[in-house]
Formats: C-alpha cells, sequence, structure tokens
C-alpha cells in the first residue's frame, strides 16, 4: 500500500503519477477561480451552497494528498516542515478553522487558499527550475533586500528634511516619508506625494537613477541563477 501510493503522489514516470499530478493540477486551477466567484456580490444561495460543496470537494482530496505524502516520506518531519510542506499544510488549513464557524477575524485566512497556487510548483518542470533558482540565489536576494530597506529608509530622511517645511501635511516625519521613498525607489511614482522644493526636487532625481539599479539588480541575480538551474537539466537530458 505505500510502495502505491508513494507511486502515486510523487512525480514519476509513469502513467497513473501523471494522470494525479494532472488531476491535482485542474483541482488547484478550478478551487482558485471558485475563491474568486465567491468574491462577487449578490450570488444566488443555490450557487454558493455549489462553491461550498466544490471548495470541499478540493479540500478532501488536497488533504488525502497531503496525508499521503506525510506517510510515504522517508523522512516525515524533513517534508512537514519543508516548502511543499508548509504550502500543502496552508492550502487546506483555512477550511477546516472557519468550518463552522463565522467569526470574521478568520475570514482573513481565507487568502490561504492562494497558496495552493505554489502547489503547481511541484508538477511543473519550468517552476521547479525558478523554484530551484530562487533558493540558489537566496543569499544575495536577501543581501539585496537589506540594502534595499537601507535606501528605502536614507531617501525617507532626506525628503523629510528637504520637503517637511514646505509640505508638512504629506512630509510631517520619516514614518510619513517612506510611502514616498517606496513608489520613487520602485520608479512607480504615483504622483500622489511629490517634491517642491528644489532640493527635494534634485535629490529625488538622484533617487530615481538608484530606483532603476533598484529594479534591475534582482532582475540579473535571478536570470544568471536561472541560467544556472537550466544547465545541470539540459546536459542530463
Amino acid at each position: 500500500m505505500k510502495a502505491y501510493l508513494k507511486n502515486l503522489v510523487e512525480l514519476n514516470d509513469n502513467r497513473q503519477s501523471r494522470r494525479f499530478a494532472y488531476f491535482i493540477q485542474f483541482l488547484i486551477v478550478f478551487s482558485v477561480i471558485t475563491f474568486s466567484i465567491e468574491t462577487l456580490p449578490d450570488l444566488k444561495p443555490k450557487t454558493r451552497v455549489v462553491l461550498n460543496a466544490i471548495e470541499a470537494f478540493c479540500v478532501v482530496i488536497f488533504t488525502f494528498e497531503y496525508l499521503a505524502r506525510i506517510y510515504v516520506a522517508d523522512n516525515k518531519p524533513k517534508f512537514i516542515f519543508s516548502f511543499f510542506g508548509i504550502v500543502d499544510f496552508l492550502a487546506i488549513l483555512p477550511f477546516y478553522l472557519s468550518f463552522g464557524i463565522d467569526l470574521r477575524s478568520l475570514r482573513l485566512l481565507r487568502m490561504f487558499r492562494l497558496f495552493r497556487l505554489f502547489k503547481l510548483v511541484r508538477y511543473n518542470k519550468a517552476m521547479r527550475h525558478f523554484a530551484n533558482a530562487m533558493i540558489m540565489a537566496k543569499e544575495q536576494i536577501i543581501l539585496f533586500m537589506i540594502i534595499t530597506i537601507m535606501l528605502i529608509y536614507f531617501t525617507a530622511v532626506g525628503i523629510y528634511y528637504f520637503e517637511n517645511d514646505a509640505q508638512p501635511e504629506h512630509f510631517s516625519s520619516i514614518f510619513s516619508s517612506l510611502w514616498w521613498s517606496i513608489v520613487t525607489l520602485t520608479t512607480v511614482g504615483y504622483g500622489d506625494v511629490y517634491p517642491i522644493t528644489v532640493g527635494g526636487r534634485v535629490f529625488t532625481f538622484f533617487m530615481l537613477l538608484i530606483g532603476l539599479g533598484v529594479v534591475a539588480i534582482p532582475t540579473g541575480i535571478i536570470s544568471s541563477s536561472l541560467t544556472k538551474a537550466v544547465e545541470p537539466n539540459e546536459e542530463e537530458e
């Protein structure tokens, strides 16, 4: 029985495991679509009943898959606390927490159902390559995030001193200046908050130049890691 389940739930080169993988992929996409439909206003009660039934069916299958993977895992704790183990758990958790309970605070947990989309990574070769690339580049990405946070804070401090006197309603503190800092460094530039002083505009010019690098650097890091992740697989093929 254990060997059969292991052969079924783990993606092997056989017809049964491929069919199971396609079935799970279909359920993931289908459940996300029904989750989106649930948010539509003025749904008929019968429609909600059907959507709830579909959700219950999907959760039963996902729960079976999760428990089966734990059962066949050689190292059960390692799987449970692995990336995919946590994703599988979070994908079914909201259903069991909110089942029979009408607490508004628990509604936020429903968004964890979107973790089902991450389950697709397990079954898609290209997605697995991307996941491996992210793992390979994690140290560079973490370093980049730390530097980016420091830059965001630095720009918030700078624009605060340039614009506080001229626009106290928008730049009343460093904390209120963080929104401008984020949209400037990411080159989004919504235009809801902008400098009006000469010093503030000059400062913003240099921050926009730095922002171009902030956007470009992670792209280079990930593309380089993705190339390294794909090459070994191409050589094996």
